[in-house]
């Protein structure tokens, strides 16, 4: 988060954005779409293009100020001040970590799950933002967090950083330094506060209280997030039409060959369309006059297909196996 005003017009970094996040999702088997999602949103709010720059709300009405928030009730400023950015650099940053958390944390979550995740850690990391200021402000702290001015991601982003690191035991780079995974968010929250000016310190606290808040509630029930739950059963109802619709029109071209198994079982009924092979019993389609199986010809008039035959095995297993690695080795 930032709480400087100004804006740059230049948007010469875009291209590197650009760059690395057609990079990343190239060389991925599985393309995480929440991800792609929320990089997208990010960047299309910042950049206002003409056909939503209408319906936006302007920097000015999203801030998160807290006294704005608490006095009018604003829960525009609440949720959307973490979607806007305050210049390229501000954007990219923020958008780079995202898409290298992003990537891990869907891949290994389930995108469903991971929304779900990124939807209550807004919630959580905005509302202990909030909380933090206020109670600043009852203890009649110097500085007037209560008042402070401030937009961007990056909140949520220390809690994403929580979230993937709580069980690891490797050390990572913080700024040039070697920590602790599982302390990177603190090391990095102290480290931008020092040498990065105009930073919202309560943004960033939030953001780690929200992560480990959010561990703490998936840790205090167990089985799959109810929240998630939901969402998937919610997903899965709205999907169902069109997966309705898929498999009613799907064309599915007739097979000429077998209709059943080896040795399977018939119901007794007359099937003229099938016929079963005296040698290996594959049920072969009646349009077939040799054995797709095993390359044995057809005999007799194909009732033996709803016959029991009595008829002894004159082909030995090595045979037939012989015969089924020449008919598709063909």
């Amino acid at each position: 988060m930032e709480g400087d005003g100004r804006r740059r017009l230049s948007r010469g970094m875009l291209p590197i954005l650009g760059l690395h996040v057609v990079n990343e999702y190239y060389r991925l088997e599985r393309k995480p779409p929440v991800t792609a999602g929320l990089l997208l949103a990010n960047t299309l709010i910042y950049l206002r293009p003409g056909f939503l720059n209408n319906y936006l709300p302007t920097l000015n009405q999203v801030w998160f100020n807290p006294n704005l928030i608490v006095k009018n009730r604003d829960l525009k400023r609440f949720f959307l001040s973490a979607f806007y950015h305050m210049n390229d650099s501000h954007l990219v940053y923020n958008m780079l970590s995202l898409l290298w958390k992003g990537i891990q944390l869907e891949t290994s979550m389930g995108s469903i799950e991971f929304a779900t995740m990124i939807a209550e850690l807004v919630a959580m990391s905005q509302g202990i933002t909030l909380l933090l200021a206020k109670s600043l402000l009852l203890f009649d702290y110097d500085r007037a967090y209560y008042y402070e001015h401030a937009v961007g991601f990056s909140g949520v982003l220390f809690a994403m950083k929580v979230v993937l690191n709580y069980r690891s035991n490797d050390y990572t780079y913080v700024h040039g330094l070697i920590v602790p995974a599982r302390h990177a968010a603190w090391a990095e929250l102290i480290l931008i506060q020092l040498f990065v000016p105009g930073v919202s310190f309560l943004g960033h606290l939030g953001g780690i209280l929200a992560g480990l808040l959010y561990l703490r509630l998936r840790r205090s029930y167990t089985g799959a997030d109810p929240v998630t739950t939901v969402v998937g059963n919610i997903v899965g109802l709205l999907s169902w039409p069109l997966k309705f619709v898929r498999d009613l029109f799907r064309y599915r071209r007739r097979r000429i060959s077998g209709r059943g198994t080896i040795g399977g079982r018939q119901t007794g009924r007359n099937v003229p369309d099938t016929w079963r092979c005296t040698a290996c019993t594959f049920d072969n389609s009646g349009l077939l006059s040799v054995c797709e199986m095993c390359g044995t010809e057809r005999e007799g008039d194909g009732l033996s297909s709803i016959q029991p035959s009595n008829r002894p095995r004159d082909l030995s297993l090595e045979e037939l196996r012989r015969r089924r690695l020449e008919r598709f080795g063909r």
